[in-house]
């Protein structure tokens, strides 16, 4: 700020006095020492006080590239020049349009319409208000109801969280919630019957026939995290399940969303998720590394056949009634435009497989340690569970916040981490060195060992 010089504990008292963070026990906050970035460089973070961190965690998932990407910058540098932000109420923009076209071109053949809005939450209460007008505007009013899966996390907004199946996060709201179907999760680790892969034959997908062999004419869809159930747990589907349940969605006619926040954008080693087993959604939910991490900005697309049920004339009010400020905001889409861009040019997807096969490396190392009881990996995502006792797999109690302490510890060593509970959450940008990874999974290792055996 031009002729004020703010210094760190000025700056941190501010903090702790005016800002609630999100997920946070701000009574612990108060305690804390805190980081206040400043810069970022690369695949590094820079605090005010000049310490270097590796961002081990992508800035909550989203960062791609690296932090000051020169074509990114310039390309939002050169979008401001022209124009910042515009409605699409009524409007159109340049960015708006390229953006549409190319996300239709790279996500799964199924997707032919694209609704902007601003992140993930409002991606999916988009999801699931077109699913249900869609039945509504056929005359299938009956269907009213959705599918989710224990341990599903879909965002924080009221229709979201119904979808919702964490417990810790959702409980609370439960009386605000619209009714929903659940069904089990593919948590291998903690199977909810009791069986192993692959002799289980995936029992955990019965419940969904079961389901929709009684109920069907009242189910509109059903929503998956592809592969990777993230704020879960980083919780891997064996390979199968999300074609199993595909296919008996399917069979009952139901629509299929796919909410690719987290999974979207070369994370799991396929530009999206549901390429591993040849999905194509009805609905795809994307945002996160969408801007690579730059601007606000998310999208839901759906097939031409849904887009078709809400057309006709206006007084049939069939119209869509749902939209945002910053629907469609040109310079979030000029980012998400040269984040794609470097995918192409970069050759992104295949360039990372090397990556990939080396942090699966890496991580069996893991499996010696004492309190690490499973470690799941799908591209360059991974979760590493930390257990009290390896042999029952008995969870360490909430309140020893055995994950924050890791985190901690990791700190210190110049690592940005954030733990889900007990389970240590790995997801670097795709632009990590092979040294950087090197350095993000020894650090890792040590953090782990030091909090869960001194």
């Amino acid at each position: 700020m031009d002729g004020f010089e703010l210094n760190f504990e000025v700056l941190k008292r501010w903090d702790k006095d005016y800002i609630w963070h999100p997920f946070t026990q701000m009574l612990e906050w108060m305690k804390e020492d805190i980081i206040i970035i400043t810069e970022g460089e690369g695949n590094y973070l820079v605090d005010i006080n000049g310490n270097r961190y590796l961002d081990g965690v992508s800035s909550l998932w989203v960062n791609i590239h690296g932090h000051r990407r020169k074509e990114i910058d310039e390309a939002i540098k050169n979008q401001i020049d022209r124009i910042s932000h515009s409605t699409l109420l009524g409007l159109s923009n340049i960015p708006s349009i390229l953006l549409a076209k190319k996300l239709v071109q790279i996500t799964p053949p199924s997707l032919d319409k694209v609704f902007y809005s601003d992140n993930g939450s409002t991606a999916v209460e988009i999801a699931l208000k077109i699913s249900f007008q869609y039945w509504q505007n056929l005359g299938h009013i009956a269907k009213k109801k959705f599918i989710s899966l224990n341990n599903a996390y879909h965002g924080d907004t009221i229709g979201a969280v119904s979808v919702g199946g964490i417990d810790l996060f959702h409980r609370i709201y439960n009386p605000l919630l619209f009714p929903s179907y659940r069904i089990p999760s593919p948590y291998c680790y903690r199977c909810e019957f009791d069986f192993n892969y692959p002799s289980c034959n995936l029992a955990c997908t019965d419940p969904l026939e079961d389901i929709l062999s009684k109920n069907a004419e009242e189910i509109a869809g059903i929503i998956v995290e592809p592969i990777v159930q993230a704020a879960g747990g980083i919780i891997i589907s064996p390979p199968g399940y999300l074609r199993k349940i595909y296919e008996i969605s399917r069979k009952y006619n139901i629509i299929f969303i796919a909410d690719e926040v987290a999974t979207g954008f070369g994370r799991t080693g396929k530009m999206f998720a549901c390429d591993h087993e040849n999905i194509d959604p009805d609905i795809m939910v994307i945002s996160k590394g969408i801007t690579a991490g730059y601007l606000p900005l998310a999208a839901t697309l759906t097939t031409n056949e849904i887009y078709n049920a809400f057309l006709g004339q206006y007084e049939e009010f069939k119209t869509f009634f749902h939209g945002h400020s910053y629907t469609g905001n040109p310079l979030a889409c000029t980012a998400a435009l040269a984040n794609i861009e470097i995918f192409e040019s970069e050759e992104v997807i295949k360039k990372i497989q090397e990556k990939i096969s080396l942090l699966e490396k890496l991580l069996k190392n893991f499996q010696e340690l004492e309190h690490v009881g499973d470690i799941r990996q799908k591209g360059l995502i991974a979760g590493i569970e930390l257990v009290k006792n390896k042999e029952n797999k008995e969870p360490y109690p909430i309140g020893e916040r055995k994950g924050h302490r890791v985190i901690l510890e990791a700190r210190k060593k110049g690592v940005i981490l954030r733990p889900l509970g007990n389970v240590i959450v790995i997801m670097p940008p795709l632009s990590i060195s092979n040294d950087e990874l090197n350095y993000l999974m020894d650090v890792v290792y040590h953090s782990i060992k030091k909090v869960t055996e001194s």
